[in-house]
């Protein structure tokens, strides 16, 4: 970083971490059970549901979340959805949420791509300063929403570059900000755009939305993640970005001001260690892993692991089960 940029709002990274042999000893007393959900939910007022791999995988709703998410209802638990994939905006993810029959409100999710947006609002970014965008719609909406000028995006997927003597590539000199998010249309043309942004434009920033190495773009595989993009443009410019999705707490400052809740008082539940759990850990709120998504349990118990959470289980729809047996 810059020394201009140094002064900038930075989220937090550090997790916890214990001992192989302390992981193991905890691993045996994780599994989630009929008392410890119902100590779970009592001790809770709100659960923050990660949601690709825990609500559904792609476009497929995962088996239980309705039941799951009207149980939490009833009870009066606060519902609240935090996702690393910003290829939408939160309005277009609360349509996503209606089609699949979930009624979910847009106050009520939290996107990576929204907190990118936020992010720049919050360290006064210079409106007379553009924002380039290597990702999707999602990203584009939500910073068009805060009022900031950008462009890129899929639009620049069908962009091409001749690589021939004497070709000189030009870019914007007002873009003040590059944001790296999951990108189906990522090339070459927008590597090289991103790249001459962060090394030649004085004091530009490098943001990513997440780090997630894979995803689950459809039910039936993983996709290579947000990671990869960012990874890309990280090695060209021999910079490491500002990360504001998960596990960084950013997210979580928003999600304080538009509830009154203390995080010892949430329960994060997500499919990754590495982002969902760790958020968690981050932001001292209780954790439950659920294995719906990319997380096995050999992955969960293995010697290498560092990250435990303080629950595990199959899936949500496992909360049904237990809390009504």
């Amino acid at each position: 970083m810059t020394r201009q940029t140094r002064e900038y709002w930075r989220p937090a990274a550090a997790g916890r971490s214990i001992s192989s042999r302390e992981g193991k000893k905890a691993m045996a007393e994780v599994l989630l059970t009929a008392d410890a959900a119902r100590s779970l939910v009592d001790s809770v007022d709100a659960f923050l549901f990660d949601c690709d791999g825990v609500i559904w995988k792609g476009d497929e709703l995962i088996e239980g979340v309705p039941e799951t998410l009207e149980l939490l209802r009833k009870m009066g638990k606060k519902i609240v959805f935090v996702t690393n994939n910003s290829r939408k905006s939160r309005k277009q993810y609360s349509k996503k949420f209606k089609a699949l029959g979930l009624d979910v409100t847009e106050e009520e999710i939290f996107t990576s791509s929204f907190a990118a947006a936020m992010f720049l609002k919050l360290n006064n970014f210079s409106p007379e300063k553009k924002v380039y965008v290597v990702g999707e719609d999602g990203i584009l909406e939500e910073l068009k929403l805060a009022g900031f000028e950008c462009f890129g995006g899929p639009e620049d997927g069908k962009k091409n570059i001749m690589l021939e003597a004497n070709f000189y590539f030009d870019h914007d000199k007002s873009v003040g900000a590059v944001i790296v998010g999951l990108d189906q249309y990522f090339n070459y043309y927008k590597m090289q755009y991103a790249s001459l942004c962060i090394r030649e434009n004085p004091g530009c920033l490098f943001i990513a939305t997440n780090r997630d190495p894979t995803g689950h773009m459809t039910p039936a595989q993983e996709w290579p993640g947000a990671g990869t993009m960012v990874a890309a443009v990280s090695c060209s410019v021999q910079k490491e970005p500002i990360v504001v999705g998960k596990p960084s707490s950013f997210l979580m400052d928003f999600l304080l001001k538009s509830y009154n809740l203390e995080t010892s008082r949430m329960c994060m539940v997500g499919d990754r260690l590495d982002t969902d759990i760790l958020f968690g850990q981050n932001t001292g709120c209780k954790t439950l892993l659920v294995m719906s998504g990319v997380t096995t349990l050999p992955e969960l118990q293995s010697a290498s692991n560092t990250v435990h959470p303080d629950l595990y289980t199959n899936s949500v729809y496992d909360l049904v089960h237990l809390l009504e047996s």
